[in-house]
């Protein structure tokens, strides 16, 4: 049997459905809310959010952390946004994943966590 280690990562994801289409191409509401929601799990940004309108017309926001990444996933057609994080096992990335609940007023359709590293 094995000893166990203790991770040095953790991987979380939540999907949120039933979001109004404005909302899921609102580049600078979804910037902010992003960075509300690392703030809320203090995780450590090591710049400002990177931006991508994709061809379908929704978003990808990512926001590179010192350790680990949080990002955003929208398609506005279906009224998904998908939220991704892998953060330091130190912190709580489920602080970050009720922002986003308390702000869209949707809780997660779906979630998972996961130990990584």
């Amino acid at each position: 049997m094995r000893d166990q280690v203790p991770p040095l990562m953790t991987h979380d994801a939540a999907d949120f459905r039933g979001i109004p289409a404005s909302l899921l191409r609102d580049q600078a509401s979804l910037s902010g809310l992003l960075i509300a929601a690392a703030g809320a799990a203090g995780l450590t940004t090591v710049d400002p959010p990177i931006m991508r309108l994709l061809p379908r017309g929704g978003l990808v926001i990512l926001l590179l952390l010192d350790l680990g990444h949080v990002a955003l996933h929208t398609m506005p057609d279906e009224g998904v946004l998908a939220l991704d994080l892998l953060v330091s096992a130190k912190k709580d990335a489920r602080k970050a994943i009720d922002v986003v609940t308390r702000r869209l007023n949707v809780r997660p359709a779906r979630a998972t966590h996961s130990d990584r590293g």
